[in-house]
């Protein structure tokens, strides 16, 4: 087990160098050093002096990826994208670009995030679940069609339609929670209400139809066939034998989706106004902050290596019969 870690973490270095170079490509096609100056300094009061002194401080008037002017190795070596890409390897980072401690804003903006990411994935779980046993307990019925229809319909509208309608209806019209906003400690909760909820809803048709199509191809095996014959209720097979061998897909599921919880929801942050780890990023890619920008896509390529690692083991210790190599 141990081996297989080591060597899953040594594969994910050049994963991680290869999702770099590929936010620094991506970043540095549509801005330039002299444009992240420009927005950070304030169009108006800028001088070519200023925006000089602004890359230096910053290491941005270093080349992108080649140093054509330094010679052997240093020519890669000293270079923008080495110089700021093995500071991230020992999570070291650093400050924004507006001098803010990235570090401290990632730990102090989590806890909105989970705020929001954890309730919602913990109702939504346990819903699609729920819903998804009663369809399959009424299949090949008229309320399983229905069902599939519905869910479907919920798949097939933008998330976006749900926190606008829901705003609309529950913030401006009914007045039962804020429209945005957020208050720390308990206050939080009428903030947080309405998100979830949103958040919650708007994954039931993905999620039902996925754990039905689970629990149906469980319901065909021969386990289920001798509890029938052993005379149990349909309920019982379903909550009490079907539930419980479909839980490792279900479970190898959840553990790849906890690491993400961390960075929040883009969207749902930026309409509802909630100072966590989504909204950061979108502000950060709306200000230029290259600093932030880097060191979010980093952040998040770690917790989803950290999450497949982690289905793997789940996989190892809900089934005996599967080993790592």
């Amino acid at each position: 087990m141990m081996a297989y870690i080591v060597r899953r973490l040594i594969y994910a270095i050049p994963i991680l160098i290869g999702v770099n170079f590929i936010t620094f490509v991506l970043f540095f096609m549509v801005n330039t050093p002299d444009d992240m100056a420009r927005a950070q300094l304030g169009a108006k009061q800028t001088t070519p002096e200023l925006i000089a002194s602004w890359k230096a401080e910053r290491g941005y008037d270093k080349p992108l990826f080649f140093n054509s002017e330094a010679p052997g190795l240093v020519k890669v070596s000293d270079t923008l994208f080495v110089e700021q890409s093995l500071k991230l390897f020992v999570f070291d980072f650093g400050k924004s670009d507006a001098g803010r401690d990235i570090a401290s804003d990632i730990k102090e903006r989590m806890w909105p995030s989970l705020a929001i990411a954890l309730p919602t994935f913990a109702i939504g779980l346990i819903t699609t679940i729920t819903l998804a046993l009663l369809i399959v307990l009424f299949r090949a019925t008229v309320l399983d069609t229905t069902a599939m229809v519905i869910a479907v319909m919920i798949m097939s509208i933008s998330g976006l339609f749900y926190i606008i309608a829901g705003q609309v209806l529950f913030s401006k019209i009914l007045h039962w929670v804020p429209i945005s906003g957020y208050e720390p400690g308990w206050a939080s909760v009428k903030f947080l209400i309405l998100p979830v909820l949103i958040g919650v809803f708007a994954g039931l048709g993905a999620g039902t139809r996925w754990y039905r199509s689970i629990f149906l191809e469980e319901i065909n095996r021969d386990y289920v066939r001798t509890a029938r014959a052993k005379g149990l209720s349909e309920i019982s097979v379903l909550f009490k034998h079907v539930l419980r061998n479909g839980m490792l897909p279900i479970l190898t599921g959840v553990v790849v989706v906890i690491p993400s919880l961390f960075m929040g929801s883009l969207i749902m942050e930026s309409f509802f106004g909630i100072p966590g780890l989504g909204s950061y990023t979108i502000d950060a890619i709306n200000a230029q902050d290259f600093a932030i920008v880097k060191a979010m896509v980093f952040f998040g390529a770690v917790l989803y290596i950290i999450g497949l690692i982690l289905t793997d083991i789940s996989y190892t210790i809900f089934d005996p019969r599967v080993r790592l190599s």
